[in-house]
């Protein structure tokens, strides 16, 4: 349908006037703007704030007194970490071939306590291994084992995974286990079938991992007879307790 010359007409003068309209505007703000500089440039300069603060006044009085080395556990875990272990009972005996009753170990001799140490050994550098020191004994047809391995942690907490490995590879056998109390992720495990080997008798197995700050804990105990719950946890709640 073609369009009249009217309505075409009308519709290019309202084409003309929104053209006319814009540029009052444009030209209303141009002259707003100017006038507004005029303005400005009339006043007086308003004073910026001073650049000093007033002086703080300084707390008085003395500050907290540090910690007793026996409440910082810093002290503590930085000291001789052969004195972290947990003693032996006055009627058990300390295992041949440990001096004074603990031994340390440096990084070839803790990778030699993994069923594959190349690759251990690798781990342990990677985690930024700083030392490590164990304590054996026997007690009742019981052999108990307490080790303590004690990372940098400059990059990140190498003892969490530490005692999380060693919980997923006693996960893998049979087991009753139980949380450790006061350690978080800490947890005790009883096996329930004793381990078989040619030429020796059945050996039954209980373990215990946690860790705390830089330090990972690992109890073992085995015998003859199976390990009660309450043995178990019994040594692991004790170590705790002295980290």
């Amino acid at each position: 349908m073609e369009r009249t010359e009217e309505e075409a007409g009308r519709r290019r003068r309202g084409g003309r006037t929104v053209t006319l309209i814009g540029a009052a505007l444009v030209l209303g703000l141009v002259a707003g703007t100017c006038t507004g500089y005029l303005f400005q440039a009339g006043r007086a300069p308003t004073p910026l704030p001073p650049l000093s603060q007033p002086v703080l006044a300084q707390a008085r009085g003395e500050g907290p007194a540090p910690l007793p080395a026996a409440q910082d556990r810093r002290v503590r875990t930085d000291g001789d970490l052969r004195e972290l272990l947990l003693k032996k009972p006055r009627a058990a005996k300390h295992l041949e071939g440990l001096q004074d009753g603990v031994r340390w170990l440096d990084l070839t001799a803790l990778a030699e306590t993994w069923t594959q140490p190349g690759e251990a050994f690798g781990d342990l550098v990677r985690d930024e291994f700083r030392r490590a020191a164990m304590t054996a004994w026997e007690e009742d047809g019981y052999t108990v084992e307490i080790r303590l391995t004690q990372f940098r942690q400059e990059e990140y907490t190498a003892a969490t995974d530490a005692a999380d490995d060693a919980q997923r590879w006693a996960e893998e056998r049979e087991n009753d286990s139980w949380a450790l109390p006061g350690t978080g992720n800490g947890r005790v495990y009883v096996m329930t079938e004793p381990e078989t080997e040619p030429g020796y008798e059945p050996q039954y197995s209980a373990e215990a991992h946690a860790w705390r700050g830089d330090i990972a804990m690992d109890v073992w105990v085995t015998g003859r007879e199976p390990v009660s719950k309450k043995k178990i946890m019994d040594v692991a709640e004790r170590q705790m307790e002295r980290l």
